[in-house]
């Protein structure tokens, strides 16, 4: 059986370094692009040769363009690479909005469109590639305190999910998002300990959801089980916001 080959964007973080660990434990060969070169380097002394590390800003379209022109054929795309500016409205600066929607929007946008390309180009008729969009609760939740422009740039990236989809579901090409609430990852770092304890404390189950519980439902949508769904918004918040 061919071995798959998974993209993971941001691999260097914490929720990246968790996906990277369940890709590979289930088979997968994974390739990391992050900015951190230090931090791909832990990742690829924890994993040897299953994965592989590229450097590039994913900011930069060209960047993009060139990374996924140097890789061997792609059948799985894992955009996780984000933050949160934390900056409110009405007094976000221009430049942190356009920073917010290219870290978050557009880097997944270049990228999606970098691994269609080999998706559509692949020998393997019967395989089913896939897309996972790491999106965010805060697209949907106007409840718990999250800026504007970041809710607007995952919001962006699950329009795009159901969008290729639909455009490419006659060629087997499943994209799905998922869309965590409070997950523990290097993230936390840029919220006030208020606002941290009054999220974690609206969490059901009274804790943050860990990156490992995320990315078991990564592998679930690449897995072969996967195959049959596409176009969704998978909201995992411990059934927070049932009303």
């Amino acid at each position: 059986m061919t071995t798959r080959h998974a993209v993971v964007t941001g691999a260097a973080g914490g929720m990246g370094r968790a996906i990277v660990a369940r890709l590979i434990a289930d088979g997968h060969r994974v390739t990391g692009i992050d900015l951190s070169t230090d931090g791909l380097a832990e990742v690829a002394a924890e994993h040897g040769d299953a994965f592989g590390a590229v450097t590039a800003d994913l900011t930069d379209a060209g960047a993009i363009a060139d990374a996924f022109a140097a890789l061997d054929p792609v059948d799985t795309l894992v955009n996780n690479a984000g933050t949160c500016l934390m900056s409110d409205f009405p007094d976000i600066p221009a430049d942190e909005l356009d920073r917010q929607m290219a870290i978050n929007f557009a880097s997944a946008f270049h990228c999606c469109q970098a691994a269609v390309k080999h998706m559509l180009a692949r020998k393997d008729r019967d395989l089913v590639c896939k897309i996972v969009n790491i999106s965010s609760n805060g697209a949907y939740n106007f409840d718990v305190f999250d800026p504007p422009h970041y809710r607007a740039s995952k919001a962006a990236m699950d329009t795009l999910t159901k969008d290729l989809a639909r455009r490419y579901a006659s060629d087997r090409i499943a994209a799905n998002s998922i869309a965590p609430a409070m997950t523990e990852t290097p993230l936390f770092g840029v919220l006030t300990q208020d606002v941290l304890d009054r999220a974690i404390a609206a969490m059901p189950h009274g804790r943050a959801m860990q990156p490992s519980e995320i990315a078991a439902w990564v592998a679930f949508l690449v897995s072969p089980a996967g195959d049959i769904s596409s176009g969704n918004v998978i909201i995992l918040n411990q059934g927070r916001d049932v009303r």
